[in-house]
């Protein structure tokens, strides 16, 4: 198995603000794509589109306000099924850090590389809304390459 992981920090004690981002309709729509729908409780299961794209379906496994989020992929492109992502959140020294993690890949596949680079520019969009109020949420995401 392999694993994607990013390290980001917000400037200040945001763990609130990054949690509410990752847990809430609206605050996922302010980063990631703004094509959410579903619950984001435990159990819940959260939709996420990207147009033509398609998109995938997450199970909330872990929600501890402030802390620690994962989900578990149980729909889209068969590469993410049953793999897990994961954003660990904690304050030190005047930041907030987000270890991200997408783990449990079968095999390091060309579309991983590409998620990874999606994951980067995405977690930079988290950082945006968190920091300045404005992310870049597909469809208004940056275009990496032929595959969006």
């Amino acid at each position: 198995m392999v694993d994607i992981l990013h390290r980001i920090g917000v400037k200040g004690s945001a763990s609130a603000e990054v949690f509410e981002a990752l847990t809430t309709v609206e605050g996922l729509a302010r980063w990631w794509t703004e094509d959410v729908s579903g619950g984001t409780g435990v159990g819940e299961v959260v939709a996420f589109r990207f147009g033509s794209l398609g998109g995938f379906d997450m199970r909330v496994l872990v929600s501890e306000p402030g802390r620690r989020v994962v989900w578990e992929v149980v729909d889209g492109p068969p590469e993410w099924v049953g793999t897990h992502v994961s954003w660990d959140v904690r304050e030190e020294a005047g930041w907030t850090v987000v270890l991200f993690a997408h783990t449990g890949w079968a095999e390091p596949v060309e579309f991983m590389h590409h998620c990874s680079t999606k994951w980067a520019t995405f977690l930079m969009s988290l950082k945006g809304v968190v920091e300045q109020g404005v992310g870049a949420p597909a469809p208004r995401d940056v275009a990496i390459s032929d595959w969006h």
